[in-house]
């Protein structure tokens, strides 16, 4: 027999393996060869009975791994004149040894300033800031509704929803404002959304043009901020004091497209805007032809008297968006949250939703609705304010009363957290450090603040505590280790 004739290219190099998909590695071998250029385009590939021989496979082995190329464009036949590489030269392009990389957009250069920290990571504990009683939420209730929800739901449901959200769910939101707030809107003024910061996001997204300014409290909120200007908005930021954002300082600022604001509970100060400023605010809208954004995170969360109405319940010209959530009351990562708008805004808010996500989850929806209307949601309200009453109780008496350079613990009568003011920025962090080292969080007051902030250092240091998400032992027990820690630091913190 004579010999094989020899093969138009080179290919002993490829080596398989017996124990692996050999179709699927000679394919990969054969691209992997177009790709960089050592197969380069209008070579004449071997015929499947002489490659097969050469590697020492069967003819239909080397038959799937070709028919893979074709599929896929690599190569082609000609009719009775063998398989070529298909020409790739425009295509694919040698890479440079040092490329040089793409001119980033305005939007990823804002976005290497502006974006959220990540999060705490591990279970909560003493003080973790924005968590809620975690221990408390009725698990074993939600299990339940989910279950039957998912055990036979209807096929209407399980097509694409409305990216307002369910509409049983938007009902149930309205009667609980009105009932709860003294908000009186309509559930087609309500669009669902991914938790509050989506709400933020939203309403940066389609009210704020690139080069507008918008207002925003300082100290306050900087997830807020962050999202206003990764809009392309000129951050403004307004100074807080024992009534709330300071509304003379921002009509000395001219004109802003939007303020946002944390009304009934500022975030991270801890104080209530006064009524007096809730007029002002609504009457700077007014005559500037403004947008507020108020952001309700933690109203249900009042000890003394009912929670406050919402700036949104004293609106009479359509100025307010509402930003609402769940999450305060549930858990974090639930992510629901709602948003009440003026009635012309609200379809165009779920269409531009829409873009980014079709709509939320339904099964989270459809049992959040389930939720409310059996009357667990606002029996778990009363729990929860109940318990972190008595943990904010916890950590107002125990909290040392000697540690040099702190302001008293002001009153708390609603929210969360509270703020204890420190008398320099050196201070603020050696009582932080000295408090991570015996693993109890503590927050800084001096990060809540903007950059370009006019306020000295030393006036923007602080300690924010959150108090809700462990029990009144672990807070009793952490108050004990930091009365241990800070004072074995006496010489750092005096």
């Amino acid at each position: 027999m004579s010999p094989s004739p020899p093969l138009p290219v080179d290919l002993s190099g490829i080596q398989l393996d017996p124990g692996g998909g050999l179709a699927r590695q000679l394919y990969q071998a054969l691209r992997e060869r177009i790709l960089d250029g050592r197969l380069p385009g209008g070579t004449r590939l071997p015929a499947s009975r002489d490659l097969s021989q050469l590697l020492g496979i069967s003819r239909n082995t080397v038959t799937r791994a070709f028919d893979q190329l074709y599929a896929e464009g690599y190569i082609e036949g000609h009719i009775g004149n063998g398989t070529y590489v298909v020409e790739l030269v425009s295509v694919i392009r040698p890479t440079p040894i040092q490329a040089p990389s793409p001119t980033p957009s305005k939007a990823l250069q804002r976005l290497q300033v502006h974006h959220l920290p990540a999060p705490a990571e591990g279970a909560p504990r003493a003080f973790r800031v924005g968590i809620p009683a975690l221990d408390l939420f009725p698990f074993e209730i939600w299990a339940r509704l989910s279950a039957r929800f998912w055990r036979k739901p209807s096929p209407a449901r399980l097509g694409y929803g409305d990216p307002a959200g369910d509409p049983q769910l938007r009902e149930l939101i309205a009667a609980y404002l009105r009932n709860s707030r003294g908000l009186h809107c309509d559930p087609a003024q309500i669009v669902v959304t991914c938790g509050a910061q989506q709400a933020i996001s939203l309403c940066a997204q389609l009210l704020v043009e690139p080069g507008d300014q918008v207002a925003i409290e300082n100290p306050g909120y900087r997830a807020a901020g962050h999202a206003f200007a990764m809009a392309g908005a000129q951050l403004k930021g307004i100074a807080v004091d024992a009534e709330g954002l300071d509304t003379a300082a921002l009509a000395q600022v001219g004109s802003c497209r939007l303020a946002y604001v944390t009304p009934s509970h500022q975030y991270p100060t801890g104080v209530t805007l006064s009524l007096a400023r809730r007029l002002e605010l609504l009457d700077w809208a007014e005559r500037h032809d403004s947008w507020i954004v108020e952001d309700d995170y933690d109203g249900e969360y009042r000890y003394s008297g009912t929670p406050l109405a919402p700036l949104a319940a004293l609106d009479r010209q359509g100025r307010v968006l509402y930003v609402g959530t769940f999450c305060k009351i549930a858990f974090p990562a639930l992510r629901l949250g709602y948003l009440v708008l003026p009635l012309a805004l609200a379809p165009l808010f779920a269409r531009r939703r829409a873009l980014d996500m079709r709509h939320s989850e339904i099964g989270t929806q459809a049992v959040m609705a389930e939720f409310i209307a059996t009357g667990h949601f606002q029996r778990h309200i009363r729990t929860m304010r109940r318990a972190a009453r008595s943990r904010r109780d916890a950590l107002l008496a125990g909290w040392p009363e000697d540690v040099p350079g702190c302001a008293p613990v002001p009153a708390v009568n609603a929210g969360l957290h509270l703020c204890v003011r420190v008398d320099s920025l050196a201070r603020e962090r050696a009582l932080i450090a000295a408090a991570n080292q015996v693993g109890v969080e503590l927050n800084g007051l001096s990060n809540y603040w903007l950059a370009d902030s006019e306020t000295p250092l030393d006036d923007r240091a602080g300690l924010v505590l959150g108090f809700a998400s462990v029990p009144e032992p672990d807070i009793a027990k952490a108050l004990q280790m930091l009365r241990q820690a800070w004072g074995a630091n006496q010489q750092v913190l005096s």
